[in-house]
């Protein structure tokens, strides 16, 4: 498969795609045309800035824009925000953008995707999470359509979770507080664990499938730290910052009562709500919850430490990370970061810093 020179990141501006674009150009490796719908917006310039990266305004939820991204480049990563569209709005354009890029002769398409959530629990409602299931069902259909295209474009699926840094920022479905000192989470977890992802790591992962296109193609890369369970986190955590942490397993009514205000509203905050399709946010992640308290996802961690060798491997290592970069660099430790003043100033998803009203 020819090598590729340029690609056209859509998501660029989001979390996950700040440090996918930083992977990509660095050393020299490509150089990206990255999608936004304001660029003179604070993570937009901060991109710019990175250098060998030239900004499109635009929306995914626009042919001619996406065919002027994928035209003027010849690999492509497309994550499109969900809770921005809602589920049905995702698949449609997630579809289209395959189907445009295929057309405009992209040679490598990478797909950000989420676990199919409801499938790998064998089709149990209880289980059914709209953001994920959105994705997860293009992915396959995207590895499908691949069968027949790959000659053509190569395509492969990058697959997250939630990042590790949720777990430690404001506006997100595991953000702690500081109870009597205390840092506290409260969520439907159980003895389950969750595959949180380190945000540093996908740029590698990413970076890499499209440095080895022939490996790539055809793959579900599926990545995590590890299974991270929220007692051994609280422990990690008290073992890393010397402050005290604690899990409170708790009820999905006890979990869903301080947020009741948004509770019954449409998850996807695009989406219409008076659409039979459309998931509330108490619906969406109670299936979200479910997931991850009865292990339906699974890692192959063994080939994750051979594409990466240096990976994260641990909440702790994460952790650790964090605090040695804060002392080198004289910036907040985690345990300033979480206190009641400062953690709502920190919200690491795009989403929670447009507050829920990014346009299409």
């Amino acid at each position: 498969m020819a090598g590729i020179s340029q690609i056209f990141v859509v998501g660029a501006t989001g979390a996950q795609g700040m440090p996918v674009v930083r992977g990509l150009i660095s050393n020299g490796g490509y150089e990206v045309v990255a999608l936004t719908r304001d660029s003179s917006a604070p993570r937009a310039r901060a991109l710019r800035e990175m250098g060998n990266v030239a900004l499109l305004e635009g929306t995914f939820a626009d042919e001619a824009t996406l065919r002027e991204g994928f035209r003027a480049c010849d690999g492509a990563f497309v994550n499109i925000d969900g809770f921005n569209a809602g589920e049905r709005t995702e698949m449609y354009w997630a579809i289209r953008s395959y189907e445009i890029a295929l057309e405009e002769g992209v040679r490598f398409f990478v797909y950000g995707n989420l676990d199919y959530g409801l499938k790998k629990s064998g089709y149990r409602s209880m289980f059914r999470t709209g953001h994920y299931d959105g994705k997860g069902r293009i992915g396959d259909w995207i590895l499908a359509q691949n069968r027949v295209n790959g000659d053509r474009m190569g395509a492969a699926l990058f697959t997250t979770g939630p990042y590790m840094e949720m777990a430690f920022s404001a506006q997100t479905p595991m953000t702690p507080r500081v109870e009597d000192g205390v840092l506290t989470w409260r969520v439907p977890l159980g003895t389950g664990a969750v595959v949180h992802v380190a945000l540093e790591d996908c740029g590698h992962y990413v970076r890499w499938l499209f440095d080895h296109p022939e490996r790539a193609n055809g793959m579900n890369l599926e990545v995590a730290i590890e299974h991270v369970r929220y007692g051994d986190l609280a422990t990690a955590f008290e073992r890393v910052t010397g402050h005290p942490a604690r899990f409170v397993d708790t009820s999905l009514d006890d979990y869903f009562a301080p947020l009741a205000a948004v509770a019954d509203l449409p998850a996807g905050y695009n989406a219409d709500p008076s659409d039979e399709s459309t998931m509330s946010f108490r619906d969406n992640f109670t299936g979200f919850w479910n997931l991850w308290k009865h292990d339906i996802i699974t890692r192959d961690y063994e080939l994750l430490d051979d594409i990466h060798p240096t990976r994260i491997r641990s909440a702790e290592d994460w952790l650790h990370r964090w605090e040695q970069r804060s002392a080198s660099e004289g910036s907040e430790t985690l345990w300033a970061r979480l206190q009641p003043v400062t953690l709502p100033q920190r919200p690491i998803l795009k989403l929670s810093e447009d507050r829920r009203r990014g346009r299409l």
